[in-house]
């Protein structure tokens, strides 16, 4: 695989074995160019990096070693693990993201990633259901890589997981709210309580509506989401 090597300061100097790499986690980098973006992730002020980046030809830099920890996720939750870093692979695609102009990640940019992302899944043998965004883990405070990247493309290579229309028969719930919760936490979200609303949790919708249901970004749960929820955490 062809790739070029521009090394960043930030990252964690112990080295760690290959069974903790276990997640490829996606980010956008929110920046106007792909200068700005690989000086942010090379500047050992800004305390940021990813292994990989991928600019809009699809051309890889990588930043980290992959037996290094980079500095991408920040604070972070999936399932049962906190701090993402310790066990997650983070590639960065260029992007100007919604502060900037979110933008359609061109097939050059994703071919390229979906090479890249075979490829980490059969050295590391990683599962489809750990092909994550930074918004999966990090509901709360990151949006990217947002309702523009093409989920449903990578899941066909089964570096991600998606839902089948013909096998959303669930009928109405009696609580909605709960039912929703109680699925988008066996899935593997976190950031919320099952039984109590807050604010907030208008966020980790939008978060799950962002990758699943990308044209209704509302912070409301509806039946269509409900039954993509149950489907994702049932299959």
């Amino acid at each position: 695989m062809k790739k070029k090597i521009e090394l960043s300061p930030n990252f964690s100097k112990k080295t760690r074995p290959k069974k903790d790499i276990k997640f490829v986690i996606i980010h956008y980098t929110g920046m106007q160019s792909e200068i700005e973006s690989l000086k942010r992730l090379k500047n050992k002020r800004s305390k940021v990096s990813s292994h990989y980046f991928l600019n809009r030809s699809g051309a890889i830099t990588q930043l980290v070693k992959d037996n290094k920890v980079a500095w991408h996720a920040g604070k972070s939750k999936w399932k049962n693990i906190v701090n993402l870093n310790k066990f997650s692979i983070g590639i960065e695609l260029q992007n100007r993201g919604h502060r900037f102009g979110y933008e359609n990640f061109p097939n050059s940019q994703i071919q390229s990633l979906i090479k890249l992302c075979k490829f980490l899944k059969k050295k590391y043998h990683i599962k489809p259901e750990n092909f994550l965004g930074h918004s999966d883990i990090s509901p709360l405070r990151k949006v990217d890589p947002g309702e523009k990247f093409p989920w449903k493309m990578l899941s066909n290579y089964k570096l991600g997981v998606w839902y089948k229309k013909k096998y959303l028969l669930l009928k109405k719930s009696a609580n909605k709210n709960k039912s929703f919760f109680k699925n988008l936490y066996k899935i593997g979200y976190r950031y919320f309580n099952i039984s109590k609303r807050a604010k907030k949790d208008r966020l980790v919708i939008k978060a799950f509506q962002q990758k699943f249901s990308p044209n209704k970004i509302t912070g409301k749960i509806d039946l269509k989401l409900l039954k993509i929820s149950h489907f994702l955490a049932n299959n």
